[in-house]
Parts: structure tokens; sequence; C-alpha cells
């Protein structure tokens, strides 16, 4: 189990990222996503510059990106605030990284826009995961990108 105490957590909009912190998430992203799932899809599909749009990150004690998620303004994806791109670098993977920065990426959310519900688009494969932070499905499943995906809310009211 990963100790929270030890990953350095930073929320950033698009415009104070520098390039290097830029390259970083890009790269995991496009490395877990794009190469290690197999899909081609649009990765930058320009939601990572909208002005209300949050990035996640997670850094080990070395300084090394060890987990990120983007958080979305509610109307950026669905009329609910949103997350995706969440991802956990393999060397964190089965450690609870991915349950802390879900948890991390909610009270942001609640944060930044008190009481507004949540809603995602989750690979079907990770409902379970999902339900245990108290989202539920809202739709059937269906295909992105070759991916089966189903949308899922969670309610902050």
């Amino acid at each position: 189990m990963t100790d929270d105490n030890t990953i350095a957590w930073q929320v950033t909009r698009f415009n104070a990222l520098d390039a290097n912190q830029l390259y970083e998430l890009l790269k995991l992203r496009v490395d877990v996503f794009v190469v290690e799932q197999a899909c081609a899809y649009p990765e930058l599909d320009g939601k990572d510059l909208l002005a209300d749009t949050l990035h996640l990150t997670g850094r080990a004690q070395d300084g090394s990106l060890a987990a990120y998620a983007r958080i979305l303004a509610p109307g950026a994806r669905f009329s609910n605030i949103s997350f995706g791109r969440v991802v956990v670098t393999p060397l964190y993977r089965k450690t609870g990284l991915g349950h802390a920065l879900v948890k991390k990426i909610l009270d942001e959310a609640g944060r930044v826009w008190p009481g507004r519900d949540i809603t995602i688009g989750a690979q079907t494969y990770l409902v379970d995961f999902y339900r245990c932070h108290g989202f539920v499905p809202v739709s059937a499943p269906y295909l992105e990108d070759g991916i089966a995906h189903i949308d899922m809310t969670r309610n902050q009211a």
C-alpha cells in the first residue's frame, strides 16, 4: 500500500505548466493510453487548454511522476464535473495509489465546484473500482475508441 504521505500532490492549470511538466504528463498519457492499451485515439483533444481544466499530478519522493488525472469543469464533457486520463505509472500500480488519486480528484473537484455531481466515462473493467468511490452506472456500455466504456455518476449533494 502506498503511503499517501510519500506522494506530493499538485493541482495546476494548463498555463501554469512548464514545458517539462507538460511533456512528462503527455508522455505518460501516451505511453499508457495509446501504446500500452494499443488504442489510436485523439489524445490531444483541446480539453487540456480549457481555462478551468485542472491537472492533478502525484510525484514520488524522487520527483518522478507517479500518477496523473485531468479534472474538467461542468460543461467541458458532461453537464456535470468530469475527470479522465486517470493514470498510475507501472511502478506504482497495485499499491493503492489509484484509490488515493481518485480521492484527491474528488477532494479537489468538491473544493472548486462544491455540491456539483461528477460524471465520468469509465472503462467497463473499472466499474467496481469507481463504485468504491460512490459512482453508479448511468448508461449502457458503449464503445469509445474501440474500448468498452460506461458513464457513471457520483452525486455530491
